[in-house]
């Protein structure tokens, strides 16, 4: 029977993006392709935990609430083919699916929002002891033909993931890159997972996003809850 290991399905606040604040049940699946060496959900890509679940379960899981948004995140939920029935399914229920994804592997999912967080430069593990690591993550990262066929086939947000200035000149260089994107749907967010390193970040980048035409997007799950699965 075809399964998906998934790390935890809970109900929580949306945190980040332009559905910030909205009630969602997040399906976090286990697995991914790439090693960011801020990640966050370290449990979900670096070293993955979770039970393998059957489509059936997954969907008796979530429908426990009468949420309507649900969120599939990970991990890299566009990994896994189960993936496709999972949001066709979903999507029968009535429910509003957003999916967050770094952009490197392209489904041909139930979507009402893409959320895609393309991986600059500042993500390598440069840091890592094994090479490979750092092979594989700098081959998966950029995949711009995926990001084409995202962009023209959902409603979409990007979200790139700011550490410091530097990166903000290679985000411009990618968004060149992509003329179709709307300026409007392009967020910047902090790295971190302290409140005090976000809020420092969070005012010069809230400034260049004023300058720029680009949105500002804090991490509001982390001032609420902290850094703590199952939120």
């Amino acid at each position: 029977m075809a399964s998906i290991r998934i790390a935890e399905i809970f109900r929580s606040i949306q945190g980040e993006g332009t559905l910030t604040g909205t009630e969602s049940v997040f399906i976090r699946v286990s697995g991914c392709n790439l090693r960011c060496w801020f990640c966050d959900t370290r449990y979900a890509s670096w070293e993955p935990n979770g039970i393998p679940m059957s489509l059936e379960q997954i969907l008796e899981s979530v429908a426990r609430w009468d949420t309507r948004h649900v969120v599939i995140t990970g991990g890299e939920p566009m990994l896994f083919p189960l993936l496709v029935p999972l949001t066709e399914k979903l999507k029968e229920a009535g429910r509003h699916i957003t999916i967050e994804t770094a952009g490197t592997v392209f489904r041909p999912v139930a979507c009402d929002l893409m959320s895609i967080s393309p991986k600059l430069s500042n993500s390598t593990p440069w840091g890592a002891t094994s090479p490979g690591l750092i092979h594989k993550h700098e081959a998966n990262r950029y995949r711009p033909e995926v990001i084409r066929q995202l962009v023209q086939q959902y409603e979409y947000q990007f979200k790139f993931v700011i550490d410091g200035p530097s990166d903000l000149p290679e985000v411009e260089a990618y968004l060149r890159e992509f003329p179709e994107l709307q300026r409007e749907r392009i967020m910047l967010m902090p790295q971190g997972t302290e409140i005090a390193g976000l809020r420092e970040k969070g005012i010069w980048i809230e400034e260049y996003c004023k300058s720029r035409g680009l949105k500002f997007c804090p991490r509001r799950q982390i001032e609420w809850f902290g850094c703590t699965p199952g939120t």
